[in-house]
């Protein structure tokens, strides 16, 4: 796969919530006392995003900003600050692998070497096919189970080159594994498998 252009993403000149997204905002917006709507911003920007799928052009910025009765800067000002908002299109399978000190000292470089070398792009590009962007972010929060990698909204975890590649592979057949440990282990338990509260008796033999 090869990287593609980096032309300036071409903008929709309007945007409005569907139907069932509209509701879903009114939902949010209720939740907050009158004259305090402008704190729904950020799940408005969430699900404006969702419905351009995954990324947040400026009329949808304008729109949400009408919504909540806010100067569209101080929207923009949101969406520019928080890396979860995407200004502009990214591939279906969006990775954000994680190349903080707990992932990094577990092997994200290998991880990200994978990324690059099997999607022939570098981090920040989408491949050709519009099918994969790499982005690496900051911590993920999931430091025990490193190195972690997030794809849309899934986390995969205890990471290592075979098992990323094997992961590319699958989303690349539309097929995402589980999300969760690459390893198999159970949650956030030792490597090694739980060690307490197993089931087993105080200085029991069984």
């Amino acid at each position: 796969m090869s990287a593609a252009p980096t032309a300036p993403a071409k903008e929709p000149t309007t945007f409005a919530f569907s139907q069932d997204y509209l509701r879903r905002a009114e939902q949010i917006i209720a939740k907050y006392p009158p004259g305090r709507q402008a704190s729904a911003v950020l799940p408005l920007l969430d699900l404006a995003q969702r419905q351009c799928g995954n990324w947040l052009p400026r009329a949808a910025m304008d729109y949400v900003a009408g919504i909540l009765g806010m100067a569209p800067i101080r929207v923009y000002e949101v969406a520019t600050f928080y890396s979860m908002f995407n200004l502009q299109p990214v591939g279906k399978w969006f990775l954000q692998i994680c190349g903080t000190t707990p992932c990094w000292l577990r092997g994200s470089d290998d991880v990200i070497r994978t990324c690059e070398s099997k999607l022939g792009i570098k981090m920040g590009e989408t491949t050709a096919d519009g099918k994969f962007t790499l982005k690496e972010v900051e911590c993920l929060g999931a430091c025990v189970n490193a190195p972690v990698v997030q794809v849309n909204d899934d986390f995969y975890e205890d990471l290592d080159a075979a098992s990323m590649a094997r992961l590319i592979d699958a989303l690349a057949a539309d097929q995402p594994p589980p999300k969760g440990s690459m390893t198999g282990r159970q949650n956030a338990a030792p490597v090694g498998g739980p060690q307490t509260l197993d089931g087993r008796a105080p200085g029991g033999d069984d």
